[in-house]
């Protein structure tokens, strides 16, 4: 949504948010300013951006930054195929680990009645 850019708060908004932005006041019957006041905006900002998205200013620019949120819910098959091989990986390498801890302890214990006698 927004991302400050510096320690004076300049805060860069993403164009899809502009764009919900304008067509709220567009389909909604409520006036820009209260949209703004709503979303914490300055209304002159929201005027400026209803005035951009007429020019046709609001085109997606290549950027090279990476989302790293998903929307819930909304996984391909392939990634439901990896996410069940990652449990069963990770349920493996979990009793693998309580194995080895088992038998450290055992070795100890070995170890230690060893050395008693």
């Amino acid at each position: 949504m927004a991302k400050i850019l510096s320690a004076e708060r300049v805060i860069e908004y993403s164009t899809e948010f502009k764009v919900q932005v304008v067509k709220l006041t567009n389909e909604l019957d409520v006036q820009a300013a209260n949209i703004a006041e709503v979303l914490g905006l300055h209304p002159v900002m929201v005027y400026r951006w209803r005035q951009e998205y007429r020019e046709g200013r609001f085109v997606e620019q290549p950027t090279r930054r990476i989302s790293m949120t998903k929307p819930s819910g909304q996984r391909t098959p392939s990634e439901d195929k990896e996410l069940k091989r990652l449990k069963k990986e990770n349920e493996r390498l979990t009793k693998e680990n309580d194995f080895l801890k088992k038998w450290e302890k055992y070795l100890k214990e070995q170890k230690r009645k060893g050395s008693g006698l």
